[in-house]
């Protein structure tokens, strides 16, 4: 057959995890291949952790799943997620989250999309850098024009509360997206400072729209689970839009189970353009979460997560800054480390050709360009600020992560 060039469609480019995960199946690896050190994936380990709720290991499927499921999701579980933000976050508070607060997705990526749909044309800040999938999707909906808030290095990626009122009112943002913890950085807001970026948003009428799914990964202060519903006065009119889910935090990613929390009107927005974009998600996944989200075992698997992570944090840490990787900040929150490669020997400094040579070594990791998020690719081919950092997971095993330090130890002693 003879190959077309169709010019109907415009090529999508793979955000950062796909595209390292191709270039490395090129190479033999597939998800269950023997020797490979997977440190690119954003999923943390989904087996059985110490102290943690028995991993769901079947689902009974009722009469009525078989049947579409609600756009906006079961009834049952978005009364679930509801009573979950409330006793976790709003205990003894006037205004409380209902199943109205709640709708119900089918992944991550969904649930953002269906909000950021429903969004009307304006100004709409994102932070540099964060997750490598806001750039196709701030770029594909067209309906808003994306603005880039610079986070600096050098100032371990802090951004006061100062510094975000004078982008909203100098730049006329009416919302802006981000991942709290970072993604790729692990840098975290909370407490106080949260608290001031709530009401900041609520003086000046600019939505935060909070991607919380490593809100349970938390290493830094005193809070095991970070969420701007802690802060929230009035949950149908402070502008504060929130989304979660099992696949980290529950370590559940197969699931594709997530959830939007926010003011009835913006639920209800996000259902209706749900109905056109993805139909809603899956009924019998939706059922098996209803009791994962309850908040005894939800304590209980956060508390794990904590105790089996917190070592893998440590040990990823300390075992790249033996082996000359700098590190702009110690991740607050997530399970990624950003390494800064400018102190390797110069052969693998750029990001692309560390995470070739990684490769060579059947290791996994990102480049830290992926995370530079540019929608349209409007910055005329310059290089990115990220060109010498790399994302690593510390979500596998650490058997692994021990196995992957030792070979990055080869990747660097085979460029000197």
């Amino acid at each position: 057959m003879d190959h077309h060039d169709f010019h109907t469609f415009r090529p999508v480019p793979r955000t950062g995890v796909i595209y390292v995960t191709v270039e490395a199946s090129k190479r033999g690896f597939r998800l269950d291949a023997p020797g490979w050190c997977n440190l690119g994936q954003g999923q943390p380990e989904t087996g059985a952790l110490d102290g943690a709720p028995p991993r769901l290991t079947a689902i009974d499927i009722e009469e009525s799943d078989r049947d579409y499921a609600p756009v906006a999701g079961l009834p049952e579980l978005r009364e679930a997620v509801a009573d979950l933000y409330n006793r976790l976050f709003r205990r003894g508070m006037p205004s409380q989250y209902s199943a109205e607060n709640v709708a119900i997705a089918g992944g991550g990526r969904v649930g953002i999309m269906r909000a950021c749909s429903a969004i009307a044309p304006v100004n709409l800040g994102h932070f540099l850098p964060d997750y490598t999938a806001y750039e196709e999707l701030l770029d594909s909906i067209g309906r808003f024009t994306p603005m880039p808030i610079l986070l600096d290095p050098e100032s371990g990626y802090e951004f006061t509360t100062d510094e975000l009122r004078h982008e909203i009112l100098g730049r006329g943002l009416s919302a802006i997206l981000l991942s709290n913890p970072c993604n790729p950085t692990g840098k975290a807001v909370r407490g106080e400072r949260l608290s001031e970026w709530v009401a900041t948003a609520r003086d000046l009428e600019c939505t935060l729209l909070l991607d919380e799914f490593y809100s349970h990964f938390i290493w830094a202060g005193d809070e095991p689970i970070v969420s701007a519903a802690r802060y929230v006065k009035d949950v149908d009119r402070d502008p504060i839009v929130i989304f979660d889910g099992l696949t980290k935090n529950w370590r559940y990613p197969g699931f594709r189970v997530s959830w939007i929390v926010g003011p009835r009107d913006v639920i209800e927005a996000a259902g209706s353009a749900g109905s056109f974009l993805d139909g809603g998600g899956v009924a019998p996944m939706q059922r098996a979460a209803i009791d994962l989200v309850a908040e005894a075992p939800t304590l209980l698997e956060t508390a794990a997560i904590r105790e089996a992570f917190a070592p893998k944090r440590r040990a990823m840490i300390d075992g790249l800054r033996r082996l000359g990787f700098q590190l702009d900040i110690e991740p607050e929150g997530t399970f990624y480390a950003w390494a800064d490669l400018s102190a390797l020997p110069p052969s693998i400094r750029h990001s692309d050709a560390f995470f070739r040579a990684a490769l060579d070594h059947q290791v996994i990791c990102v480049p830290g360009h992926f995370f530079d998020v540019d929608p349209g690719k409007r910055r005329g081919g310059r290089p990115s600020r990220f060109q010498s950092h790399v994302r690593f997971s510390f979500g596998p095993a650490r058997a692994v992560l021990d196995e992957a330090l030792g070979r990055l130890e080869a990747v660097i002693a085979d460029a000197q």
